[in-house]
């Protein structure tokens, strides 16, 4: 993120809108702004936390009174007062201009009321330079470019960075800001849905077991030996049926070698003949009866329905929407034969020619007047096969009651001559019925167990089809249950390896960074303390003059240069991560980091002043510096003139009629600090210094 410009508009004790503030980059990269104690510092610190992340830092005063008093005096019943702040920063080669804004207005009590503030992103690429309303919420994209969690670290109070490390509870969130400026997290948010994964794969194994398959064996193994039972004892029915068949065979001979009898056995056989043809005949009428109701038993339900599209037709052509049903081809020729099929002559401008045009414009494409001679066509045969369809149901109904007819005719005669077999005065002819009647009962009996039989072995089929199937579903679970195993180490394994990788990114950073905050450190510090940076990246300054290492109980000055330190190697590591190609895990910009300082120099003395002077401009990209004139003294002033790239001067405008008026020398110019006010409200105003001769060239 390289911060460009900075404008406020109401915001505070800036009435007005102010200049665009430009914020300087590139080998000049700091800005400093001067301003005595209540002129605004803090605010410009606190704009540019307000407008990215709606937040304030602590030494912000009545956070809920940013709008200028001023402004609101003015304001009257019925308008409204915009208090904005804006800024424009640069990231990725994308320029982003971010507003957050909030009105005020008088409610009906003459009180005023403001609104909730509120956040507005336009952004422009350096292909076009033209400005766009993002897709994304602003919020989303500023997250995405430098986190909320980190701001504290780029946009500060110099006089309460100690208070960064010595608060409890922000050790913690240190170590974790640290990983999400690494890019680390990434690997973290990885690794979560790598456990969610497996926990999801464990689940679906719970699903999934063994017994379910064993028990469907059983079933199906149940199910074949009671159809291989039925199989058996349909082959001893068969058996026992073919013998009762050869003993009926055995006793009608019989019947008919024994004198007296012939003359009957053989109307009985003629008979039983006859019964075995009408039964024939009932089974195909039957047949045909179904074929027929199943490939056209549909016929007589759209009799309606043919009716309604024959009129819609009718309808249709009488409006011109529907071809006449004269193909056009055949009206063309009749046009060119100049004679129509009656004899008559089809001269131009006669009654029949133009007649025959007249049907030619009625006539449609040739696509669609076939399309509609082949669905009249059909809607007429459709028509004709519903009588016909009832026809053949009538004569197949008819054929059906009379073979019914004929079958009780025969079995009638039938029974009656068996009766006459049974009753005959001859003992042997009556022994030789008896047998036979039981034979036959015997064969109906066999004959009816089969057929049930038959229609068991149906069922069990169907049952052991449905499961097979189970069995092939669970089996493709069985497989699964092999597959989500095979993941679950697959992730187990992706875990523990991206664990490792993790493990050794944050070991190498944080002995890199610790090396790089001691340098820092050491550079600015004149003691011989050295310290440690521990995993939750907590720093410990220690002193080894006993030989032996112990902690130091540091004053706030060497809190706040190790502060200074920690964010200067943070910096400093990154942009060296970031830099370094094989590093995937961070955005080609990311390396690329503002400060904003309010008192950067705190309570430092004269030496800490200075080595902080000299080392901060080097610590990031970019500086933006807001001091007072005490804190801008010589020494700092020295150390940070070559880094200058922008200045300005706030200016207080004091209600009170003795104030003390004050003012500061840049470049041989006096700029005032502090002014008395035309009016009773105080306001600052922003003015820029004018760059000296050497910065002018640069």
């Amino acid at each position: 993120m390289k911060l460009l410009s900075l404008r406020l508009c109401n915001f505070r004790q800036f009435y007005g809108t102010t200049p665009e503030i430009v914020l300087a980059s590139g080998e000049r990269n700091t800005t400093v702004f001067h301003g005595n104690n209540g002129a605004g510092k803090t605010t410009i610190l606190n704009a540019f936390t307000w407008i990215l992340y709606d937040r304030f830092t602590a030494a912000f005063a009545s956070p809920k009174q940013l709008i200028n008093k001023r402004a609101l005096s003015e304001l009257s019943f019925g308008t409204s007062l915009e208090c904005w702040a804006e800024i424009r920063f640069e990231h990725e080669r994308v320029q982003y201009q971010v507003k957050r804004y909030c009105y005020a207005y008088p409610n009906a009590e003459n009180r005023i009321d403001c609104s909730t503030p509120l956040l507005s992103m336009l952004y422009a690429r350096e292909e076009d330079g033209r400005w766009y309303i993002p897709s994304e919420q602003p919020a989303d994209i500023i997250q995405g470019i430098l986190p909320e969690s980190l701001h504290q670290y780029f946009f500060f109070d110099g006089e309460r960075i100690d208070r960064i490390f010595r608060e409890e509870g922000k050790k913690g969130s240190i170590a974790e800001d640290t990983k999400e400026l690494l890019g680390v997290t990434v690997l973290d948010r990885a690794i979560e849905h790598l456990k969610k994964a497996k926990r999801a794969l464990q689940e679906e194994l719970k699903d999934i077991g063994d017994a379910q398959t064993k028990q469907l064996l059983r079933e199906v193994g149940k199910l074949e030996a009671e159809r291989d039972r039925i199989l058996q004892r349909q082959q001893k029915m068969e058996a026992e049926l073919q013998n009762y068949e050869e003993l009926k065979a055995v006793l009608n001979q019989q019947l008919l070698a024994v004198s007296g009898a012939q003359d009957l056995q053989k109307l009985k056989q003629e008979l039983e003949a006859q019964e075995s043809t009408a039964r024939q005949n009932l089974i195909e009428i039957k047949t045909q009866l179904k074929r027929a109701i199943s490939s056209r038993g549909y016929t007589p339900l759209l009799r309606d329905a043919i009716a309604q599209f024959q009129a819609l037709l009718v309808e249709l052509r009488a409006k011109g929407e529907l071809p006449s049903g004269i193909k056009k081809q055949f009206l063309q020729q009749l046009l060119e034969r100049g004679r129509c099929l009656c004899g008559t002559e089809l001269t131009e401008g006669s009654f029949a020619a133009e007649s025959i045009k007249a049907w030619w414009d009625k006539a449609g494409m040739a696509e669609v007047e076939e399309a509609t001679i082949r669905l009249e066509t059909r809607t007429s045969q459709m028509q004709e096969q519903v009588v016909e369809f009832w026809e053949e149901m009538d004569r197949q109904q008819l054929e059906w009651a009379r073979s019914r007819e004929q079958l009780s005719d025969t079995e009638n005669r039938l029974e009656a001559i068996r009766q006459k077999l049974r009753t005959y005065p001859d003992t042997d002819i009556q022994a030789l019925q008896k047998r036979a009647d039981d034979t036959e009962t015997n064969i109906r009996h066999l004959m009816l167990e089969r057929g049930g039989q038959n229609q068991q072995l149906e069922q069990l089929k169907s049952q052991i089809e449905e499961k097979n199937k189970q069995i092939a579903k669970h089996q493709l679970k069985e497989d699964k249950q092999i597959l989500a195993q095979r993941r679950i180490h697959a992730t187990e394994d992706a875990i523990a390896r991206l664990t490792e990788v993790r493990s050794r990114l944050e070991r190498q950073f944080r002995l890199s960074l610790e090396q790089r905050v001691q340098e820092i450190f050491s550079e600015i510090s004149f003691t011989p303390y050295f310290l440690r940076l521990s995993e939750n990246y907590e720093l410990t300054l220690l002193e080894n003059t006993s030989g032996i290492a112990v902690p130091v109980a540091a004053s706030t000055g060497e809190n706040q240069i190790l502060s200074l330190s920690f964010i200067g190697g943070i910096i400093d590591r990154v942009r060296a991560w970031s830099q370094n190609q094989s590093n995937a895990l961070m955005a080609p910009d990311s390396s690329t980091f503002p400060i904003v300082m309010d008192s950067p120099f705190g309570s430092l003395d004269e030496i800490y002043r200075r080595q902080v002077a000299k080392i901060v401009p080097q610590l990031a990209n970019q500086l933006a510096i807001l001091v007072t004139k005490t804190q801008w003294r010589g020494e700092v002033e020295r150390e940070v003139a070559s880094y200058i790239g922008r200045e300005y001067v706030l200016v207080y405008y004091s209600p009170k009629p003795d104030c003390e008026e004050d003012a500061i020398e840049r470049h041989g110019k006096v700029y005032p600090l502090v002014r008395r006010s035309e009016n009773q409200f105080e306001y600052t105003e922003v003015i820029a210094i004018e760059p000296h001769q050497e910065e002018a060239d640069f």
